[in-house]
């Protein structure tokens, strides 16, 4: 596949040369590694038409009985009308906009649309309470907060999902720590539990220079500066130091299911909403079919993997051989020149891939060597049915690149990584993880931090090209290919501590869902919602004050000490809490909440307990290892 143009590019010894000739090695070895088998005829992926592309968006979005026409029960509250009410005037602009599109479209081929638009976003002059304003609306009716929130009356209903497993620490036969390790688990020098657990300065630089996390205004709301042609004052200081302070910010792993359910609604709905006001342009192609398998090691749904590892490793986030590939090169092959870089041999990688689909509870791990250990787990990730980022969203990745902004970039990563399924992500920050670690030890093993977004961006971003001849143009597409292929995994593995974390104004949405279905549950009218919302507001200021003074009950079911009452200062933190119940040897203990507009939350230990408790006084606290 290297092409002449390639060739020459190896005679230069400028380092973004090399790094992309690094590029075409690794795509060379790749397709070495298929020589010789039988390649799936893979489907013309065709882009999706608009019935088609509505249906999905709407679907992901959460409202998928707008489209499907489904009855509804009146005995669960829909999750629909909660979502909907919830949204900003640009979130909810945006859904109608898909709904009138999809609408349009069914008129075009002579179908009636199950739900009208004018059903889900009513007029404020409609006689029925229930109705309340389209966010275009400048109506002076409309309830708190007026400026960002819109309400509608029409709802869907969704199974409820599970709750979110317990995460044990793993111990297995060979000491193989659990992977992927969490940030929020390791920030106290006491609770590091191996190196991986560990941050670099230049780590704990970067986070404090993201204060737009703290913000409670979508991303989607700040880019008016760049939409006129201003300059925007968080892309100038984005990398300039400041004394911002991010505390209490939660990952998505931190969440129970169903938050991270309703998290996703809102993510997806805010990252449209979010390349819209930026003026990028998204393309979604229908996914090709393609085979999956139920054993072995390659090939197989990372769910039914998780699967069949939980049966041993209850808890288990990340696959076992993913695990264990990760180990020995985090173990050895740091300090190994050209890790990474360097392939193993198209027949041993063979050879080693027959016998861990062969047996994989009984393969012999200790004669891996490092730069088997890295082809291995270069050919998991590309041979994973779907894709590692999904076919749903890997056009838009591509996408981000065209974004103006470094930090804009950052922030549509972000919202994009909280879209991928739970196994994906963690899957994906075990891996981001790793190569940071060895861009932290480029001296030695010679991966510089391009070379290493070279080698991995044929892994994640490669589009299969068939057929040998390829036109001068073919070839600068595929060149624009690999250099926009590093460069967005480039920004993942610097930015990487950003992608996992939760932003303030998403955490924000979703409490006001549950919020909502809590009210829908007493059977609250829209009258009496109302009538609370002003009761509230006209008593926020004092009871502000009185939260000063808040005394909160910490439950520990597991220990000794069953609860405790604590009267919370100002600076009280969560790991304040959870130091009183440690012992001698114990686990490392966290401190949850449980309750009122959220279904569980485990705080991270700078977490300061007083804001907590001012956003949601009515929640359980609970101390769990």
């Amino acid at each position: 596949m290297l092409s002449s143009s390639t060739t020459s590019i190896s005679t230069t010894s400028d380092p973004q040369h090399v790094a992309i000739e690094t590029y075409w090695r690794e795509v060379h070895s790749i397709e070495e590694e298929k020589d010789g088998e039988e390649e799936e005829e893979e489907d013309e992926r065709k882009s999706m038409d608009e019935v088609e592309l509505e249906e999905a968006w709407l679907t992901e979005a959460g409202l998928s009985s707008l489209v499907t026409g489904l009855p509804l029960s009146d005995e669960v509250p829909p999750p629909a009308e909660v979502l909907l009410s919830t949204l900003t005037q640009k979130q909810a602009a945006t859904v109608r906009k898909r709904l009138d599109n999809y609408n349009e479209t069914l008129k075009k081929r002579n179908r009636q649309p199950i739900r009208d638009v004018r059903d889900i976003f009513t007029d404020p002059d409609d006689d029925s309470p229930d109705r309340c304003t389209y966010p275009d609306s400048h109506s002076h009716h409309a309830e708190p907060p007026p400026s960002r929130y819109h309400t509608t009356t029409k709802t869907i209903r969704r199974n409820t999902p599970r709750v979110r497993p317990s995460l044990p620490t793993l111990v297995f036969e060979d000491g193989l720590p659990e992977l992927p390790s969490s940030p929020s688990k390791t920030d106290s020098p006491q609770h590091t539990r191996s190196p991986a657990n560990t941050c670099s300065p230049t780590h704990i630089i970067q986070m404090m220079q993201v204060d737009w996390l703290l913000r409670d205004s979508p991303y989607s709301e700040g880019v008016a500066e760049h939409k006129r042609g201003k300059t925007c004052w968080d892309c100038v200081h984005f990398h300039r130091d400041n004394n911002s302070e991010l505390r209490g910010l939660s990952c998505a792993e931190d969440l129970s299911s169903r938050d991270l359910t309703q998290l996703g609604f809102i993510s997806h709905i805010e990252l449209t909403t979010f390349l819209m006001a930026l003026g990028i342009q998204t393309k979604r192609t229908r996914p090709p079919r393609c085979r999956t398998r139920d054993s072995g090691a390659f090939g197989v749904p990372l769910n039914t993997l998780l699967e069949r590892d939980r049966k041993k490793f209850p808890g288990v986030r990340v696959p076992i051989v993913f695990q264990k590939l990760l180990y020995i090169l985090e173990q050895t092959g740091l300090l190994t020149e050209g890790i990474l870089r360097v392939p193993a041999s198209a027949a041993r990688l063979k050879y080693l891939r027959r016998e861990l689909d062969r047996c994989y509870d009984g393969f012999d791990w200790s004669a891996l060597r490092q730069v088997d250990a890295a082809s291995l787990l270069k050919l998991f990730i590309r041979e994973l049915p779907t894709p590692l980022l999904t076919h749903t969203h890997l056009s838009i990745y591509r996408s981000v690149l065209s974004i103006p902004s470094e930090l804009h970039q950052v922030q549509a990563l972000q919202l994009l990584i909280l879209l991928l399924p739970e196994a994906n992500r963690d899957i994906l920050r075990a891996l981001l993880s790793l190569l940071r670690k060895v861009v932290s030890h480029q001296e030695h093993n010679r991966m510089s931090l391009w070379n290493v977004s070279m080698v991995m961006a044929p892994n994640l971003f490669l589009r299969h090209h068939h057929g040998n001849k390829r036109s001068i143009a073919k070839q600068r597409d595929e060149m624009e290919e690999a250099v926009g292929g590093a460069q967005l995994i480039r920004l993942m593995i610097i930015h990487q501590d950003v992608l996992w974390t939760v932003p303030r104004f998403l955490l924000s949405q979703v409490r006001q869902m549950n919020q909502v279905s809590i009210q829908k549950q007493l059977g609250l009218s829209w009258a009496s919602r109302r009538l609370l919302r002003k009761k509230n507001d006209k008593n926020e200021r004092d009871q502000i004050t009185e939260l000063c003074e808040g005394v909160i009950r910490v439950h520990a079911p597991l220990h000794t000490k069953i609860s405790m009452v604590v009267q919370l200062e100002e600076q009280t933190t969560a790991r304040d809490i959870t130091s009183r119940f440690e012992y001698e040897n114990s686990p490392v203990q966290h401190l949850y909440e449980v309750g009122g507009n959220i279904c569980e939350r485990r705080l991270h230990p700078d977490c300061v307990l007083l804001d907590v408790y001012r956003v949601n006084p009515h929640c359980d606290w609970l101390i769990k290892s």
